[in-house]
This record gives structure tokens, C-alpha cells and sequence, in this order.
């Protein structure tokens, strides 16, 4: 997995001084000493090209305060150079905000690696449309933005294969925990998946909590103001000191550490042994000579539980034990005297086939049916002879939805209580009354009576109605006596839309 990125944000606090600014990026080099194995770091500078950035009515206004802080901190093009020059040398990925189009040229003029968007530039068009010229990566931040607004935003950079990072951020300075909202993150990742998104922050410099929570919430960049304080130069109220990056970024490697991996984590030798302990274990309750497939009247669950043990938590509908040595009456069923065989997959596969023919027929399915498998001679002869069912209603009427697969054949069976009807509403079926075959297609009529002996096959696959009195199960009588003998020849299941 890709290491999270710290941008480290020094936006005016190079104060027009090009050796502080380089005094700010070694000593932020020494901050996150240790850390390397945990981040990528990135330092990020800030370019206005202030001729033309500043209308000619407001240029050398001390009573606006913006006006007053930029050109009091001007850089020329090649002290920019040379403090990006620094980042390099000092290991940083180089990220830059530019805040007009002439900027954008000068980042590329400088080789700068990655375009930074701030929050009051994020709908700022034309500028938007000169970044996208270039083919640079792109961190937007997302402050004060409707989602409307995020949505064209990011529309617009996905549209021009633009690599792009969304960043939660609160343009409040500093911005207090009431404010933070960093369950944003959350909102970001559902709604923007193509997007990485990371956490812009502006809390107080010695909150440690906010960065915990962001990473939480699945924050992959994170942005953090810093600052060198001198006699000359002092901290402002939202920018980290040195020690304080140091201890911001422990804080965020020890949440990454409570966080784990993305994917499902894998439980120590200590935590399965505990778990297993306290399970129930199978027990035979009746003698089982070895080539038997264990059903469930010859077993009970029972704590605790012995080493080597089936356990209850292993017992499924989806799983087929077969004894390989015979089981006394009452002993525990071991793992090494069965053989299994998992059934998951062979049943999702039937699954997609049914639904692949109700859609194809417009079929309407009603909501939380149960599916019945039926499996006359096991699933290991699915494919060949079966079906599968959706019991609508049964009451003293009764009306199923049947599909069958392509190349699937039903036994001959009869009822003697029930008739039956059968509506084609997709597909193509072959059906024998009393032996006398007949082909159907969809929207043929057909009517078994009772005592007639009928059977099915389908090339094609097919989707039928059965519409018949109360359906009982004990008033099928197959002419194989071999399929009564299979006990496990039905698997129901009730998710499955």
C-alpha cells in the first residue's frame, strides 16, 4: 500500500527571507527524522505573481492586510528557485499553490513536481483551466465548496485524466474541535472513489487528537502548516513548531498502527486458539461407518470443544463431510478422520445462472423469496438433472416460479392431491406426460393432472409458472425410488437477490 503524504505547508512564513526559508525546510528535515519509513514528505511553497495578482488601486495598501503580507514577503523567481532547489536537496516531493495562471508557468518553469489548489481557488475557472494544461498531479482542497460545486471539479480534472487528491479543510484559523468536521473525510471517499483524499488541517499547532481521527477515517495526504519561530520571526497560531511536527506525526503513526491494514487483518496463533476454545464442538450421536456423509440428525454441537475437533462454526449448508474412519457414538468428530468439500461456490454459480434467466425474461421476482435448490441425485449432477424454485404463494391455492438451466432435465415424478398448471413465460421446454412428449415455448398453456407421471428438459434454459391447489410435499412420488433416498437433495436460500 502506498505510504500516506505529509505536505508541509510554508506558505508566507519564509518571510521574504530566502536563508530562513531554507532554515525552516532543514529544520523540518530533522522533524520527521524516524518517520520516513511511515510517510512520503512533501514541502509546498506558494507563488503569486504579485504585479499582476494585486489590481494597480490596491498595490502598497497597508490597511488590507493580505495586500500588506504579500508584498511584504515578495520573493523574486530565483529565491523561489532556489528554496524549491532546497526541498529537493533536502528529500522533499516539491508541491506548490498557485494563485494566477502566470504562476502555473513558473511552477513549471521550476520543475515543481505536484500543483496544490486552495480552497479559494477551487471553482476559480480560468486558473483551473491552465493547471489542467499541464501534467502535473493535483491535491484540490475542499473548504467552504457545496458538493455541487466539488462534483464539476472533480468532473472536470477525471474528464482530462488528471491525477487528483481531494482535502478536507476548514478554512479557519486556527479552527477550533467544534469546527473540524472530519467525518467530511468519510463523505469524500463514498462519494469521490477515483479520488485519494487526505486532511488539510489548521487546528491549533499541539492538537495531536485531529490528525488520530483523520487517519481514522481513511485519510491518505495530510497537509500541516509549519513554521521556524526566531527572535525575528515569530509562530503564528495555526503553524507547527519542529518539536511539534515531531510529536504530530508520532501521533499520526501511532493511530495508523491502531488502524491496521485496509484489508481484513489476519488474528494471531493466541486470538484463534482463544476463540476456538470456546466454541462448540461436533459429536457424533450415533455410529458413523467411515464413506458416510455426516447429516445433521447424526450429530449435536456440545461445549467444549478438543483439539482437532470440527467445530459448530465449520458446520454449514455449504459443507459436505464425508467420514474417512468410522466415529463411535458419542466421541468428538475429528478433522483428520473426514474429507470436506465446500459447495459456496458451485451454488453462487446457480444463482447468477437463475438470475441471468429471470432478467432475460422480464421476470419479476417478489421481494425476500426464498430460492430452493433442487438437486435430485446431488450437486455434483446439478448441471445435468435438476431445478430451482420460488414458492409465491401457498395456500389452498399455490403459485411457483420455476427455472431450469440450459441442458438441465427434471425426473419423472406425479402428485396424487394437486394439479398443475404451467405457464412458459421464457425459454423452451420439453415435457413428457405419461411418456407422450410434448415442446413448449414461452407463452404456451399446459395442464398436468393428477396422477400423470410428467418430466422436464430444457436446451436453452427455461422460466415457467406453476399455478396448482396446496403444494405439499409429500405428494411428490418420483418413478426413481433412488431420489427419495437422497435426504440432502433440496438447499434453500433466503439472500440471494
Amino acid at each position: 500500500m502506498t505510504k500516506p503524504l505529509i505536505v508541509f505547508e510554508m506558505a508566507n512564513n519564509h518571510m521574504g527571507d530566502v536563508p530562513h526559508g531554507i532554515a525552516t525546510i532543514r529544520a523540518m528535515r530533522q522533524a520527521c527524522d524516524g518517520f520516513e519509513g511511515n510517510f512520503t514528505f512533501a514541502f509546498k511553497l506558494q507563488y503569486r505573481d504579485l504585479d499582476t495578482f494585486i489590481h494597480t488601486s490596491a498595490r502598497g495598501r497597508d490597511d488590507i492586510k493580505y495586500v500588506k503580507r504579500f508584498e511584504e514577503t515578495r520573493l523574486t523567481a530565483d529565491a523561489f528557485a532556489t528554496l524549491v532547489a532546497e526541498m529537493s536537496t533536502q528529500g522533499f516531493t516539491t508541491v506548490c499553490t498557485p494563485f494566477d495562471e502566470n504562476s502555473v508557468g513558473q511552477i513549471e518553469a521550476h520543475g515543481i513536481h505536484t500543483i496544490k489548489i486552495a480552497s479559494c481557488s477551487l471553482t476559480d475557472w480560468p486558473l483551473l483551466e491552465r493547471i489542467a494544461q499541464t501534467n502535473k498531479p493535483i491535491i484540490a482542497s475542499t473548504a467552504g465548496a457545496t458538493l455541487d460545486e466539488i462534483d464539476k471539479v472533480v468532473s472536470f480534472f477525471l474528464h482530462r485524466d488528471k491525477d487528483l487528491t481531494l482535502m478536507h479543510c476548514v478554512a479557519e484559523y486556527p479552527t477550533p474541535d467544534a469546527s473540524l468536521q472530519i467525518g467530511q473525510i468519510e463523505i469524500l471517499r463514498g462519494r469521490y472513489p477515483q479520488c485519494r483524499v487526505g486532511y488539510s488541517t489548521h487546528e491549533a499547532p499541539d492538537n495531536t487528537a485531529a490528525v488520530c481521527v483523520a487517519v481514522a477515517k481513511g485519510a491518505q495526504v495530510f497537509e500541516k502548516h509549519v513554521v521556524l519561530p526566531t527572535e525575528k520571526y515569530a509562530a503564528n497560531a495555526y503553524s507547527a513548531t519542529p518539536p511539534q511536527i515531531t510529536a504530530w506525526l508520532e501521533s499520526a503513526r501511532r493511530a495508523m498502527s491502531m488502524c491496521g491494514d485496509s484489508t481484513r487483518y489476519t488474528p494471531s496463533q493466541s486470538e484463534r486458539a482463544g476463540l476456538n476454545s470456546l466454541r462448540r464442538g461436533v459429536f457424533a450421536t450415533c455410529e458413523i461407518p467411515a464413506g458416510t456423509t455426516i447429516t445433521h440428525n447424526m450429530v449435536e454441537f456440545a461445549f467444549p470443544p478438543v483439539d482437532g475437533q470440527l467445530t459448530a462454526n465449520q458446520w454449514s449448508k455449504y459443507s459436505r463431510y464425508v467420514t474417512t474412519n468410522p466415529i463411535a457414538a458419542g466421541q468428538p468428530v475429528h478433522i483428520a478422520d473426514i474429507t470436506e468439500s465446500q459447495l459456496r461456490g458451485q451454488i453462487l454459480t446457480i444463482v447468477d445462472g437463475v438470475k441471468r434467466l429471470l432478467k432475460a425474461g422480464n421476470v419479476v421476482v417478489p421481494g425476500k423469496s426464498d430460492l430452493e435448490i433442487s438437486h435430485h441425485y446431488g450437486l455434483g449432477r446439478f448441471d445435468e438433472v435438476g431445478l430451482t424454485m420460488v414458492t409465491v404463494v401457498n395456500r389452498e391455492y399455490c403459485k411457483k416460479l420455476l427455472v431450469m438451466l440450459p441442458g438441465q432435465s427434471h425426473p419423472e415424478q406425479y402428485h396424487l392431491e394437486k394439479e398443475e398448471t404451467f405457464v412458459v413465460l421464457h425459454g423452451a421446454l420439453d415435457i413428457w406426460l405419461d411418456g407422450k412428449e410434448l415442446q413448449a415455448r414461452a407463452g404456451d398453456v399446459i395442464t398436468v393432472n393428477r396422477g400423470v407421471r410428467h418430466a422436464f428438459r430444457t436446451d436453452e434454459g427455461v422460466v415457467f409458472e406453476e399455478i396448482s391447489s396446496t403444494h405439499d410435499k409429500a405428494d411428490s412420488y418420483y418413478t426413481d425410488p433412488a431420489i427419495a433416498l437422497n435426504v440432502n437433495r433440496k438447499t434453500w436460500l433466503s439472500y440471494w437477490m
